[in-house]
């Protein structure tokens, strides 16, 4: 039967001191599901509360009943992993941290452990428990104080040494903490022995302040610090102050003035720590992004917060509202423990940042802001859509092999690799590319708002980019037609017969039927098109942590292969354009292998680039002859052909985009006021996002203060 189901007097009845210790937590676990209810509301829950302090006081043998089961739960179970250790790594490192997470999510919790961490999460399983602890009233916390933990000379007569959770002296723990039980220092001292919920949390304080100490004395962390003296010393004295504040507390108990000053300066060394650790991310910023760092970073803050949070818990007047409050948020802590998502966006978000960054760099290189640039931007694109209508006949070529589906794609995926590669080295340009690293240029724009006319100023950054993808792709396809025309009367004349067969040529026109899958497909490309930019971003912020090119231009192997000049030459080349091999490689390779790796699942996925799309339907058109055009079949196609562009385009804008204001926290007042902005220029001044401005300044928009 449903814990929630049971009236309260019958629940409180089977409380059993003598049970064992899975029945004594699956008790604890009914107490609070009968509690929750149906999580729906906060006052119903702690209506129940009431009515279950109200039942306790109207059965008078429960109290020393409660006691006994009370001194058996905190006998057998330890509560420093709780205080102490919830909702951090068992690891310092992300990607032990992500299967650990997984698992928690998969698998279920069991009753039967010491461990108060592992129990607790069983016991509080979902946010609603801390909606309801917070809503607790002062009057029904010292009430349940007052009934529950209260002294045996303040409430009902306790069993023999049988303590409260107030109480002094209670047995040992059947798991021993590792760490200075507080309590016996004090008594050597001849001070009153610490309290039991005292004596857990000066355990716990403890133990974070040696996990803090072991993080910042870390060689990875320690030698990304700032230099001067005073951030290098900040862990040693964080010792020291520990150790003070270990000893007046000894000396003097809890609210003796050494203590508290003692206290105090424990907390500005703890606030010192984390300014000091704060000093890395200048250095990631400089030197490359390990999410294994920031993981290790964020663990030591939260690790810092929790100090505090349990200093605070200790000095309280009032104890029962501050271990309220403390459990309140130990349930969400718990609840954020289990989200992988926020696992990977709070360790992911300085590298997205840093990508980001990097992209917004190169990505200015792509954005025309004069005639000059704009015709630069076209010869360019037709260079670009040049060496395409190559990669579309290679295509073709590599369709005549018979080669097996993986190897074809592979196949296909090196075409292309290799092709985007000659295009980057020639510093031509493939439209449907740039949008991946022209939206974190104008992503980089937003950081700026609050400045005089910023949200003009962004606006014509966004004509700017939307008139170079304009032109690119224009370019592209002004290109890669003809070439690919020419390239088919070539080989036609020289092999006497057009290379691709008539079924082949009516297969790819009807492939390209807008009416078909081409949309899907076309947006499934621009996902591939932002990721490979994303993979562009990691494999250059890795070259440039592991600091790849001091290794390439210093390293003795390479002075000798090379000479000093030379591998000094490479290493500065490698660290220009690692990031596009990286991009133009990848994305490449997974044009090639997609489909072939999708067919494998059985899945007919196609890529859709509205460049090759352009040159295979007209190596189609070709091989079909004049009287194509005529045909349904081939406008249907070029239809397609002509929304595949926008899509490819708009897609990987979209993803970059939302990426790169993420990773800059624009907030959305910003978004709206912007969207309005754009709203006016469209309206007002059309043309400015097709042809290059004039002299004559495009309009205002009325939301152009920044202010």
């Amino acid at each position: 039967m449903a814990a929630r189901t049971l009236d309260i007097e019958t629940l409180l009845g089977r409380i059993d001191p003598d049970a064992d210790q899975v029945e004594r937590h699956l008790w604890l676990h009914d107490v609070l599901e009968w509690i929750r209810g149906d999580a729906q509301d906060a006052q119903a829950s702690v209506g129940r509360v009431r009515q279950m302090l109200a039942a306790i006081g109207r059965m008078p043998e429960l109290p020393l009943r409660w006691r006994a089961w009370w001194q058996q739960f905190i006998t057998h179970v330890d509560a420093t992993p709780l205080l102490a250790d919830y909702g951090f790594a068992p690891r310092t490192a992300f990607a032990s941290e992500l299967g650990h997470r997984l698992l928690r999510k998969w698998l279920p919790p069991t009753p039967e452990t010491t461990d108060l961490s592992q129990l607790f999460h069983l016991l509080f399983p979902q946010a609603f428990d801390a909606k309801w602890i917070r809503a607790l009233d002062p009057a029904t916390l010292q009430h349940a104080e007052r009934l529950l933990f209260a002294p045996a000379t303040q409430g009902a007569p306790a069993q023999d040494g049988q303590p409260g959770l107030w109480e002094d002296s209670v047995a040992e723990p059947a798991v021993a903490p590792p760490h200075i039980v507080l309590a016996t220092t004090a008594s050597a001292w001849g001070q009153p022995v610490a309290t039991y919920w005292q004596n857990e949390l000066i355990e716990a304080i403890a133990y974070s302040v040696s996990q803090i100490s072991a993080t910042g004395f870390a060689s990875e962390i320690r030698m990304r610090m700032a230099e001067d003296a005073e951030t290098q010393r900040a862990f040693h004295s964080l010792s020291h102050c520990m150790d003070t504040w270990t000893r007046q507390l000894g000396i003097h108990g809890l609210q003796h003035p050494e203590t508290l000053a003692a206290t105090e300066l424990l907390r500005e060394q703890l606030a010192h720590c984390r300014r000091a650790a704060g000093t890395v991310y200048a250095h990631l910023a400089e030197q490359g992004v390990s999410v294994g760092i920031v993981f290790r970073l964020r663990q030591m803050r939260d690790r810092v917060q929790r100090v505090n949070e349990l200093l605070d818990c200790l000095f309280s007047q009032n104890s029962a509202h501050s271990t309220a409050r403390l459990v309140a948020r130990l349930i969400m802590v718990g609840q954020e423990r289990r989200s992988v998502r926020n696992l990977i966006r709070s360790s992911s978000h300085l590298t997205a940042a840093k990508v980001a960054e990097r992209h917004a760099e190169s990505g200015e290189t792509y954005i025309t802001r004069n005639f000059r640039e704009w015709r630069i931007m076209l010869g360019h694109a037709l260079g670009g859509g040049f060496a395409m209508g190559f990669a579309v006949w290679f295509k073709f070529l590599i369709g005549t092999l018979a080669l097996s589906i993986f190897w074809g794609g592979l196949v296909a995926g090196i075409n292309y690799a290799v092709i985007f590669v000659l295009i980057q080295l020639l510093h031509w340009t493939i439209a449907t590319k740039q949008p991946a690293v022209t939206a974190p240029a104008l992503a980089a724009r937003l950081k700026a708002m609050d400045q005089p006319n910023a949200i003009d100023a962004f606006v014509d950054e966004v004509s700017h980019l939307i008139r170079s993808q304009v032109i690119a792709i224009a370019g592209n396809l002004l290109a890669v037609v003809p070439c690919v025309l020419l390239i088919a009367a070539a080989l036609e004349h020289g092999l006497g017969q057009s290379i691709i067969p008539v079924k082949t040529a009516t297969s790819t026109m009807a492939s390209l039927d807008v009416f078909g899958t081409t949309v899907l497909f076309a947006g499934f490309t621009g996902v591939l098109l932002f990721a490979s930019s994303i993979i562009a971003g990691w494999t250059e912020n890795w070259f440039v942590f592991h600091r790849l090119d001091s290794a390439i231009a210093h390293h003795p192997r390479f002075r000798r292969l090379l000479g000093v000049d030379r591998a000094r030459r490479l290493a500065h080349w490698m660290r220009e354009h690692v990031s596009g091999l990286a991009a133009n490689i990848s994305l490449g390779l997974m044009l090639g292998l997609t489909p072939a790796i999708a067919l494998f699942f059985g899945l007919g996925l196609e890529v859709r680039h509205v460049t090759l799309a352009a040159g295979q339907l007209a190596a189609a058109g070709y091989t079909l002859g004049g009287q194509v055009l005529h045909q349904q079949e081939f406008w249907l196609a070029l239809a397609g052909v002509a929304l595949v562009g926008p899509i490819n385009v708009i897609v990987s804008f979209y993803f970059a985009f939302r990426t790169a204001v993420a990773a800059h926290n624009v907030p959305r007042v910003d978004r709206r006021r912007i969207n309005a902005a754009l709203r006016y220029r469209l309206l007002h001044a059309p043309l400015s996002f097709i042809f290059p401005p004039k002299k004559r300044k495009t309009p205002s928009s009325p939301t152009g203060s920044g202010n």
